[in-house]
């Protein structure tokens, strides 16, 4: 299992329908290809990247093939995601401080600049 050739198998549309056909169950080939308006041999094509990345399996029963989705790559996949999302969840928060804290900084320094009002005089009283 390769997550290139998971990657691949997904993004296209009809390996995706495939794949949504087979998580109702087993089925063969042609059944899995009746409902496309494409050839046999190019659905074919479709489930071989399927295979390929180990989504589908193919079980020869005479010269009926079935085939049956396995749902490893894809827990893989997803869990790759996962990992990455948590990843860039953390970098993203640590900039976010840093930036808030930058902010901050700026802030002060700006403030500290401001020229301070002077306290009334005792002249400017009198009058």
């Amino acid at each position: 299992m390769d997550l290139d050739d998971t990657l691949v198998a997904l993004a296209d549309e009809t390996r995706r329908a495939i794949l949504k056909r087979l998580a109702g169950g087993e089925a063969r080939v042609t059944e899995v290809a009746a409902p496309f308006a494409i050839s046999l041999n190019s659905v074919s094509k479709h489930i071989r990247i399927l295979e390929r990345a180990g989504l589908v399996r193919r079980r020869i029963e005479g010269r009926d093939h079935h085939l049956s989705l396995d749902p490893a790559p894809l827990d893989a996949a997803a869990a790759w995601m996962q990992r990455e999302r948590e990843a860039w969840s953390a970098r993203l928060d640590r900039l976010e401080a840093a930036l808030r804290a930058e902010d901050a900084i700026a802030a002060a320094r700006e403030s500290s600049r401001k020229p301070k009002p002077k306290p009334p005089t005792s002249r400017s009283r009198k009058q």
